[in-house]
């Protein structure tokens, strides 16, 4: 399986966690100049900024690595152009959330609310 196909079934998982868990999706893979964003969803007045990360053969050290600063910053500039175009949203919460897909050791969806913040 390519890493592209590894990746997809990821998300695909989160998002069918996310429904499960009571979640509404409002995007997937949205894109601007600065980055993407893999799933934004919304769970009462607030709305999550979510980051999908399959990694079958993968640890916590793996997963510091894949999320660094860099790519936190890339998702929190995303999102602030996200909001910026959906006005709706502008009095709700925000989150930055990850989801793991697949870490050995952990849930099939290991999913860890705030992760991060600007």
């Amino acid at each position: 399986m390519s890493t592209k196909s590894v990746g997809n079934a990821g998300e695909e998982k989160a998002c069918a966690w996310l429904l499960s868990q009571g979640y509404e999706i409002i995007a997937r893979n949205w894109r601007t100049r600065y980055g993407e964003i893999d799933i934004i969803a919304a769970i009462q007045d607030t709305v999550v900024f979510a980051e999908v990360k399959t990694l079958p053969s993968g640890n916590l050290e793996t997963l510091s690595h894949e999320l660094d600063g860099r790519k936190q910053k890339r998702i929190v500039e995303t999102a602030k152009l996200f909001l910026s175009k959906h006005r709706k949203y502008s009095n709700s919460m925000v989150r930055f959330d990850v989801l793991v897909v697949d870490m050995p050791g952990f849930d099939a969806v290991y999913h860890i609310a705030d992760a991060f913040s600007e």
